[in-house]
């Protein structure tokens, strides 16, 4: 990895982008991090999700009312993820790096380790964005493929209709699997993982029994082993099936390029890095204030690729400005207009995907 390097032998793209944007901050007298709409979303979310897990512990239902009420403390987590944790654990959240971190614990408390996911997600996919080898993100080959440098086997011809499932289980994965091999390997997609201080090593621990006692013992207690089974899944599902979506939606799609490596004898990226972040980020229902308070800005993922110690919040304002460079700059400025749209582009080219190489050429070539 240390000697893969981007072509940032002409930076003005770049350049001009941040005198841009910086000009904006200094004249409308705002701090680049969260300010009360992050402060109120933090304690929107932190508040339904403690509500909902606590009625869902102590209150009398129906199984139905049961069911609906996992599937939502679901949709809470993924949300608690987008818009608390991923600021947080970027340093946008605030100017005070000791509340960005204490904030970024949001995600230990839903069971993962936020040490792991700075290096993972901040360093190997914010840096290498869609480099195949290296960027985490597109790195479930042989289960699915994400790119066409990636392995091809017969059952990537279904990839398209199995995908939700396997989407389905990634938060599963993650916090009982792939932490552990993180922890245990000291390996993060075959990049040696940050050395752990005493300090990590119990944040580790007390986050996975803090995980088996909210999410495995309290529930058992209270809806014995068949109902914590099923609402665990149902949880986990909801939440996977969230996630996965929403990051599969800024970068594997249509309009997103993709590296590989080895990619050059050299092996240095054609791109100056600010380049390379537009070519292979997509932007999504921008126009949607829902969509946009919920999954954290990340539909404004040429934003936060190009900026991602800004907090989110800022992402709508500055995109007029991103999307002006980038025209003037005659790169491209990926979106689509709608998340339906974004969806089945996704579908659409995993399915592409899912061809045999030799046929794929043909198709292309056609």
């Amino acid at each position: 990895m240390s000697k893969l390097v981007f072509n940032n032998s002409n930076n003005a793209f770049a350049n001009s982008l941040k005198t841009a944007v910086d000009q904006y901050f200094e004249d409308n007298k705002i701090a680049k991090t969260g300010d009360w709409r992050m402060y109120a979303k933090t304690f929107i979310l932190l508040a339904v999700g403690v509500t909902a897990y606590w009625t869902l512990m102590l209150v009398d239902m129906n199984i139905w009312a049961a069911v609906g009420l996992t599937m939502f403390i679901g949709v809470v987590c993924g949300g608690i993820g987008f818009s608390v944790m991923h600021d947080a654990n970027h340093g946008a959240y605030s100017s005070n790096p000791k509340i960005n971190d204490f904030i970024g614990l949001t995600l230990n408390a839903l069971g993962a380790n936020s040490y792991f996911w700075k290096q993972k997600h901040n360093i190997l996919h914010h840096t290498y964005t869609n480099v195949d080898g290296i960027d985490d993100d597109i790195a479930k080959s042989p289960i699915i493929r994400q790119c066409e440098s990636q392995v091809w086997v017969p059952a990537h011809r279904i990839q398209h209709l199995y995908l939700l499932f396997v989407y389905s289980l990634s938060s599963l994965f993650w916090i009982l699997f792939m932490d552990f091999a993180k922890y245990f390997g000291r390996k993060i997609n075959g990049v040696d993982a940050w050395k752990l201080k005493p300090v990590n090593h119990v944040v580790f621990w007390l986050t996975k029994l803090n995980y088996a006692l909210f999410f495995v013992a309290i529930p058992i207690y209270y809806w014995g082993v068949g109902g914590w089974v099923a609402g665990f899944f149902i949880m986990n599902m909801t939440l996977g099936i969230i996630l996965a979506l929403v990051f599969q939606l800024a970068h594997v799609v249509e309009k997103t390029e993709f590296e590989h490596i080895p990619l050059d004898t050299t092996k240095n990226i054609e791109s100056a890095w600010a380049e390379h972040q537009v070519k292979t980020t997509c932007n999504f229902a921008m126009g949607n204030p829902f969509i946009n308070w919920y999954v954290g800005g990340l539909n404004f993922q040429v934003e936060h690729h190009l900026f991602p110690k800004i907090s989110h919040v800022h992402y709508p304002a500055i995109s007029k400005i991103v999307e002006a460079q980038c025209k003037q700059f005659g790169l491209p400025y990926n979106y689509y207009p709608t998340m339906w749209s974004a969806l089945c582009s996704h579908f659409r080219f995993m399915k592409f995907l899912g061809q045999k190489p030799a046929e794929m050429a043909v198709a292309q070539a056609a």
